[in-house]
């Protein structure tokens, strides 16, 4: 079993884990960034619950993407034969 999960084979498991680890703090660093930008832009009055979730999903489709971009090339790069 430990020989299959270090082979080049198990690169998409990798990848998905490394993926899910990081994907829960790169959101909330973005989002926090995106909602401060907003409040400094904007003001704190017009930054309201219904703008901050929409900054959530901005941040989480975000996050989502640069996760697995470098998940796939790290483990790439780890597990080249």
């Amino acid at each position: 079993m430990s020989e299959f999960l270090f082979s080049p084979d198990a690169r998409w498991l990798w990848t998905i884990i490394l993926t899910v680890a990081l994907f829960f703090p790169v959101r909330k660093l973005i989002w926090v960034l995106t909602v401060r930008r907003a409040i400094k832009k904007a003001g704190e009055d017009t930054v309201d619950d219904a703008e901050m979730a929409r900054l959530m999903k901005r941040a989480a489709f975000t996050s989502a993407l640069l996760c697995f971009l470098f998940s796939l090339f790290y483990v790439g790069k780890i597990l080249q034969p």
